[in-house]
């Protein structure tokens, strides 16, 4: 039965077809005889009891340069629809969170995926805390001497911002580096947030595996190798995508992540593997889905919506 279905993400015009996991749930959801509607997240809004969102309804093709229609603006109440999509990227600042606060208000009568509660509670890089057992040594800290002390015991760190996306603010800091005071002035002067340390894993120079988990199962993975020169593996800054399995090791942690991801309606999730050590657990708008159909031959997307069309129906 066809499905109304809106998309709150970010301008779709500069989305790159072959790449952007949104635009392939879209296309998949259409070729399913689904009904799209398309807005960003400046146009939701809360007014007198109701969740509405300002756009248009939706058609996309895999035309470069000619990937999508838009049909007349208009008012739409969410409460009227069977699908809200959140999808636009973080930062995962207060803007984000408010609109996982107003969405809540509609689910699960309009099925909100990923579940906005969760995902607003559920952060990717403080999700791992809950499985101390399969991510390396971590420290969630703002105070530069606890910081220091972390990186004298482990020596060579990775040091980011808790609550930043897309590799954006992320440093190495080997035994030599003698940076520290200077980017924790400069990350303390930007932000209140706390910063996250990690103890490096040279396992990284062989790849950074992004699992994805469908409903709490793990449906395959690609791997993520830095550009040369470069700690970080993200595609946006020249790592290159390449085809690769699943090994026990990443099979044990799935196992004992995916009853929690199941059980608090996180359907598309993304992991982050370096080695034997889970890094992130990505929940609010996860990435890899093209790369990983292309390379295994599989059709995820319908994988992801029949799961939701399950939930529908029940």
């Amino acid at each position: 039965m066809p499905l109304k279905v809106a998309i709150q993400m970010d301008p779709i015009g500069p989305v790159d077809i072959d790449a952007d996991s949104t635009f392939r749930l879209a296309e998949e959801a259409q070729k399913r005889g689904h009904d799209l509607f398309y807005y960003t997240p400046d146009r939701l809004f809360w007014e007198e009891g109701r969740v509405k969102a300002r756009g248009c309804p939706l058609k996309v093709r895999r035309e470069k340069g000619n990937h999508f229609t838009l049909g007349d603006e208009v008012e739409i109440d969410l409460a009227d629809w069977d699908v809200v999509w959140l999808r636009q990227d973080p930062p995962f600042d207060m803007g984000y969170i408010t609109t996982t606060h107003l969405l809540e208000r509609v689910h699960p009568q309009t099925l909100v995926v990923n579940d906005p509660f969760w995902v607003r509670n559920f952060p990717e890089k403080l999700l791992v805390l809950e499985f101390p057992a399969f991510i390396p040594p971590t420290l969630i800290a703002r105070d530069l001497a606890t910081i220091r002390a972390f990186k004298d015991r482990h020596g060579d760190i990775i040091l980011k911002p808790l609550y930043g996306n897309g590799g954006a603010g992320v440093f190495r800091l080997d035994p030599n580096d003698r940076n520290l005071s200077s980017l924790h002035e400069l990350f303390t002067g930007l932000s209140g947030e706390p910063l996250i340390a990690q103890k490096f894993l040279p396992d990284v120079s062989n790849g950074d595996k992004r699992i994805i988990l469908v409903d709490g199962e793990p449906v395959g993975a690609i791997n993520r190798v830095p550009a040369t020169g470069e700690t970080r593996s993200n595609m946006h800054v020249g790592g290159r995508p390449e085809k690769i399995g699943l090994t026990d090791r990443d099979l044990e942690i799935c196992a004992a992540i995916g009853p929690t991801l199941r059980a608090h309606g996180q359907i598309f999730v993304g992991i982050d593997v370096i080695g034997d050590y889970m890094t992130e657990i990505n929940v609010t708008s996860p990435t890899g889905l093209q790369e990983l159909e292309r390379f295994d031959g599989v059709n995820i997307a319908a994988r992801i919506w029949q799961v939701i069309e399950d939930r529908r129906a029940a």
